[in-house]
């Protein structure tokens, strides 16, 4: 049984790149839905007019509930009230998510280091091309700096990247080097049993970023469990034993 579950999950993510199996088969009663709709509205008093050529279906927002990505919502906010509470001057990310960098533009001067460059133009951001594995600033010379859910990737291919079985390890090391003494590291990927799911990302338990970061002291670890439920201070066997749960590392250096 086991076996054919692993089978199935094999398909479908060899499959979902090119074929969402499960957006097919719900997608045919959200289409009559649609169509029914279409019709109903065209008929409506004071109804705009209407044509084919217009239309874009949009068919999977009526949903109960909200949906939201519990590693990512999360872990910005977490990383923002300790960014925000610290209050340093300027602030270093590297590669976050961009929602989460454009937010911090409103609070400090942010520079954000990327191989993709950010072509914004916002008051206080400053983009920088450039790679987690050659940070572009001195030894011990960022007292604010923060990578969220980046580093699993690095080594992989994914973002153009050159392949590297270490990559993970190489980029704790550059984050490391370029830390201020006092200074502030906020971090995160994805916790849970060790395994490279190739080339989305790789696992990690904490014992292995804790000892990756061995020159750094450890102020928090915070994270979300399987099934999205986010908790400070946590545990760290709790999120260990998670499938696919996400760490939420703060360190300072001595």
């Amino acid at each position: 049984m086991k076996e054919k579950r692993h089978s199935k999950s094999f398909l479908r993510n060899f499959i979902k790149p090119i074929i969402n199996i499960s957006n097919i088969k719900h997608a045919i009663p959200k289409y009559i839905k649609y169509i029914r709709d279409w019709k109903k509205y065209s008929r409506m008093n004071y109804a705009e007019e209407m044509s084919l050529t217009n239309s874009i279906p949009t068919l999977f927002d009526d949903l109960v509930k909200t949906p939201f990505d519990s590693h990512y919502f999360y872990q910005d906010i977490w990383a923002f009230k300790k960014i925000l509470e610290l209050g340093s001057d300027s602030h270093v990310d590297i590669g976050s998510k961009i929602y989460f960098v454009g937010f911090l533009t409103a609070i400090k001067e942010v520079k954000f280091i990327d191989i993709r460059p950010l072509k914004a133009n916002l008051d206080n951001l400053k983009s920088i091309k450039g790679s987690i594995l050659s940070i572009p600033f001195e030894d011990d010379s960022v007292n604010s700096i923060s990578c969220l859910h980046v580093a699993e990737h690095i080594g992989l291919g994914r973002y153009g990247d050159p392949l590297d079985p270490l990559g993970t390890k190489k980029a704790t090391k550059e984050l490391s080097r370029v830390l201020a003494k006092g200074g502030n590291l906020f971090f995160s990927l994805p916790i849970g049993k060790p395994r490279l799911c190739f080339n989305s990302h790789r696992m990690h338990s904490s014992g292995q970023i804790l000892e990756y970061f061995s020159d750094l002291e450890l102020i928090e670890l915070s994270g979300v469990v399987d099934g999205g439920n986010y908790f400070q201070n946590i545990n760290r066997n709790k999120l260990d034993s998670c499938t696919y749960g996400c760490g939420f590392f703060h360190f300072t250096k001595n």
